[in-house]
């Protein structure tokens, strides 16, 4: 009859495979290595890259690797970071003021979605070439949104930028209204570089597919970040913290592992979609908080809370690797730094801008809409005639 539906039986069985595997793009942005535990960002182990620049320099080194042409200078990308901050500037009170937001990267959305796909020449940017005027905007926006995001949360005023700092060293006296130390700037900038770009992730994908519908780099950063601040992606810091707050004592480190384990609870920054091994990016962390704090109370306990925890992972799951990753020491860092847990996600955006921005770029150059196929498994309309 007319309306009904059958299943049509020729159609083979699909198992959702969340795209594992399949090769969405060739690039020479970054390379992640799962099973050796090894990540390679623009021609370098991040390790090295991490010991060779600053944030400025990972940006450029990023940039040049996409094929930007021409492709800026440290010198002359720290320059027009400076000036773009100053731009980003002028959106903070309207920003503010709006109070459409909850928390802080609602708010950084929002602030991103008012820069233009295709920036002008006003006062603060007239100077920034053009080729770059859109992702140097992104970049410089994000660190002064956040910034002052946390600061208005806190009750205070936003502070105003100084083009003539570097990028991390800027956003951290935005953030706290006061100078940082070498050992906060060194650990910052650890930071922002090693998180800059990793492969071919839920961001970044989704920062590509809009980059190919040519929608404009601000769009494909604000894309991004939507995916980013879901909690399987880049939401896994703060719940780091939530959890050693409930441990809370060396003596409840064991009791409290054995009982999430035995429920069956994941335990916050340990395993990786990726990594087989030992995330690399929480070796260079760790030895970023190590300078940081000076092996401080709460970073020792930490370091206790991980080995008791990969302890008893191996014991309840043999065979099966379950290393720390990444997200673990960001945590313990970004407190460090006096970033609220709630920032944690708008500070790990601000670096990945870096990567976003020179896949769109990659994306441009390929200039091909992604449009993937599917597999239709619904109902079908009954077939009247053989009927």
């Amino acid at each position: 009859m007319s309306g009904n539906v059958t299943l049509k039986s020729e159609m083979p069985a699909v198992t959702a495979s969340g795209l594992d595997n399949v090769v969405a793009a060739e690039t020479a942005l970054s390379h992640v290595d799962g099973e050796a535990g090894r990540l390679i960002v623009a021609g370098y182990d991040v390790e090295d890259l991490v010991n060779a620049h600053d944030f400025e320099g990972a940006v450029a080194a990023l940039w040049a690797a996409a094929g930007l042409d021409p492709a800026p200078s440290e010198t002359e990308l720290r320059e027009a970071l400076g000036r773009a901050r100053e731009a980003a500037f002028g959106y903070i009170p309207a920003l503010l003021s709006s109070k459409r937001h909850e928390t802080v990267t609602e708010g950084l959305r929002i602030g991103l979605s008012m820069l233009a796909d295709e920036p002008g020449e006003d006062a603060a940017d007239r100077d920034i070439p053009a080729h770059i005027r859109a992702p140097i905007s992104a970049l410089g926006a994000a660190a002064v949104i956040t910034a002052a995001l946390v600061r208005a949360e806190a009750g205070k005023s936003p502070v105003a930028p100084d083009r003539r700092t570097g990028h991390a060293e800027d956003f951290l006296r935005m953030l706290r209204d006061e100078v940082p130390s070498a050992a906060e700037v060194e650990a910052l900038n650890a930071y922002m570089v090693t998180v800059a770009d990793h492969g071919m992730n839920a961001s970044t994908f989704t920062a590509r597919v809009i980059a190919s519908t040519k929608a404009g780099t601000i769009s494909a950063v604000v894309g991004a970040l939507c995916a980013l601040k879901g909690p399987l992606h880049g939401g896994a810091p703060g719940p780091v913290l939530d959890m050693l707050d409930e441990i809370g004592t060396r003596e409840n480190i064991e009791p409290w592992l054995q009982k999430e384990i035995a429920g069956g609870a994941r335990l916050m920054g340990f395993g990786h979609r990726v990594y087989r091994v030992r995330d690399p990016r929480a070796d260079v962390f760790n030895r970023a908080v190590t300078i940081l704090t000076n092996g401080n109370e709460r970073v020792r306990f930490a370091r206790e809370v991980e080995l008791a925890a990969l302890k008893a992972l191996r014991a309840a799951k043999p065979g099966h690797r379950i290393d720390t990753n990444m997200e673990y020491y960001t945590a313990v860092l970004l407190e460090a730094l006096d970033v609220p847990r709630d920032a944690v996600t708008s500070v790990f955006a601000m670096a990945r801008i870096a990567g976003w921005t020179a896949h769109v770029m990659e994306q441009e150059r390929v200039g091909r809409l992604i449009r993937p196929q599917s597999r239709y498994v619904g109902h079908w309309p009954e077939d009247e005639a053989a009927a």
